[in-house]
């Protein structure tokens, strides 16, 4: 919902690769995806559990289900948002409506489309309901928060789904259950899995390889140094290898406890 910031010098440049070197997306729109996905559920009588990151992430989502009602889908589908961050960064959009695209009055609509849920009771009673229904709550890797509850609650059922909607770092929950694994340790207790697990690529919000490259050539200037961090080895390394081969500049993948001089 907001454009990318622009940069046009920096003698410095620390930029976060948190994804893969390339990120190929299938050609759907993120709200038909996620549609399809509930629909399905829905009809088999379950529950989407939907891990999201409580600043942007969640938003975004609440924006797809609201377009999702505007075409006619998921009219009688309770949609929920149970995480008190994820409502007090909605209330922050809602105030600050120059800083995204949306219009008042569609915000004021979108963010109508979901029930939020504040207090720990009711949290645990949305755990406990059996109705078919969807669920956004933070964390978006499902490494603590309210949705390890409702994860607990609901990966036992084959009629229900996990929905990640975004990139999952190694050593995660999220990556864990993307990857296949049957069952997953929430609270000191395992948990069986027998839910489906999806994921919608499109919606996660770290720039590919080719992204980051399109933002940096806009330079006027070209940066004296650039770190890659915040990502994983192999595609930091790939990065590297591209800035330094496609833009000429200096690019370093800094190693942990090394020093380096600016």
């Amino acid at each position: 919902m907001q454009a990318y910031p622009e940069l046009y010098f920096s003698r410095l440049v620390i930029l976060g690769e948190g994804a893969s070197e390339e990120i190929v997306l299938p050609r759907v729109f993120a709200a038909k995806a996620l549609g399809r996905v509930i629909e399905c559920t829905v009809q088999r009588g379950g529950t989407v559990v939907i891990p999201a990151f409580a600043v942007g992430r969640a938003q975004s989502l609440i924006h797809h289900l609201w377009l999702l009602r505007q075409a006619g889908r998921l009219a009688n589908v309770p949609l929920y948002l149970d995480s008190p961050m994820a409502g007090s960064a909605t209330q922050l959009l809602h105030e600050h409506a120059g800083e995204h695209k949306l219009t008042a009055r569609d915000y004021e609509a979108a963010c109508a489309a979901v029930t939020y849920v504040k207090e720990v009771e009711e949290s645990k009673a949305l755990s406990a309901n059996r109705f078919p229904k969807v669920i956004i709550s933070a964390s978006g890797m499902a490494t603590g928060g309210r949705v390890l509850h409702h994860i607990a609650a609901f990966a036992g059922d084959h009629r229900n789904t996990l929905l990640f909607s975004g990139f999952q770092a190694a050593g995660t929950r999220g990556r864990k259950l993307l990857e296949g694994a049957r069952e997953v340790k929430i609270h000191g207790e395992w948990i069986n899995v027998r839910a489906d697990v999806a994921e919608l690529p499109m919606l996660s919000a770290h720039a590919d390889a080719g992204e980051l490259l399109r933002w940096l050539s806009g330079f006027q200037r070209a940066p004296k140094r650039v770190f890659i961090v915040h990502g994983e080895p192999e595609a930091s390394e790939a990065l590297r290898e591209r800035i330094q081969r496609e833009l000429g500049w200096d690019a370093t993948v800094p190693l942990q406890n090394r020093k380096y001089t600016l």
